[in-house]
């Protein structure tokens, strides 16, 4: 049994620097934290790469073009979701919405759009996009509360420091009868167990967080939202296994990285426990 503020896993950042981390456990919340966590401009600078793909259109490799060929079918299901449900009006904010393309989508299908992206070159790319309504970080804080009918962070809140904080704002943005929907990689699936540290998701030190079921749902209960469904990504075992391959083998090894994503999504049919989730979840008291 893990106790509070023990190791759980020491992992290498593999994409950018290379220096290892520890991943610590906190049983409040059944969550890892990373140690240490950079702050301002010595965080920023693990987001220096090219090989960062949230931040960039670019398509120079066989991974890239998987990861937008995939992304293509996102944005399709990610729209549809955000239009099942019951809105006043369709205000959508999408916090750290890299180039915009999730932005666009909505924008197309007749939502109000605004956009919170902290890297400048994305943040530019995705205002050529949309019209010029995506901020940066410190814009976040300035928006008029309640003015949101849906809120999306797709995989972002793993990012994000002072993370109570960062929960209590997006709770005041909500309106009364809106919905927030947050997706995360999930420590506890299957191609997590079987990578360990070299399970691409941890992704040290931009990941800050690693949340199971029971984390999304006690942190946001704290705050008086409740999750109210819970949603596969699918894809994403498929393509962190992929990640977690040339992290461990130095090649990608595409048959393998199949075989383990199959088998954690077939596994997690049962537990629900699937390498990525999405949460909606809605103000208790709505």
């Amino acid at each position: 049994m893990l106790s509070e503020n023990s190791i759980y896993i020491k992992v290498k950042d593999h994409s950018v620097s290379k220096e290892e981390f520890q991943l610590m456990y906190n049983a409040e919340f059944d969550m890892l934290e990373t140690v240490p966590q950079p702050k301002g401009e010595q965080l920023a600078a693990y987001y220096k790469s090219e090989d960062y793909i949230s931040h960039t259109d670019t398509k120079r490799n066989a991974l890239e073009y998987v990861y937008h060929i995939v992304r293509g079918l996102a944005l399709k299901r990610k729209l549809k979701l955000i239009n099942s449900f019951k809105t006043e009006s369709k205000t959508l904010l999408d916090i750290g919405c890299g180039t915009g393309d999730f932005l666009e989508t909505a924008l197309k299908g007749g939502w109000e759009v605004t956009g919170i992206e902290p890297d400048e070159k994305a943040r530019q790319i995705a205002n050529t996009k949309t019209n010029g309504v995506v901020f940066n970080s410190e814009t976040l804080a300035q928006l008029k509360p309640n003015s949101f009918d849906v809120i999306t962070l797709w995989h972002v809140l793993e990012h994000l420091p002072n993370l109570e904080q960062h929960i209590q704002l997006l709770e005041s943005l909500l309106k009364p009868t809106g919905t927030l929907v947050i997706a995360v990689p999930n420590y506890k699936s299957y191609d997590a167990a079987y990578y360990k540290n070299f399970w691409a998701a941890y992704d040290v030190p931009r990941h800050l967080w690693h949340f199971s079921k029971t984390s999304i749902s006690k942190l946001f209960q704290n705050h008086q939202m409740a999750v109210v469904k819970t949603l596969p990504m699918k894809f994403d075992a498929y393509y962190v296994s992929l990640l977690s391959e040339k992290y461990k083998t130095g090649v990608m090894n595409p048959f393998k990285a199949f075989w383990i994503g199959w088998r954690s999504n077939l596994k997690a049919r049962r537990t629900n426990s699937y390498s990525s989730l999405i949460y909606v979840l809605n103000k208790s008291n709505s």
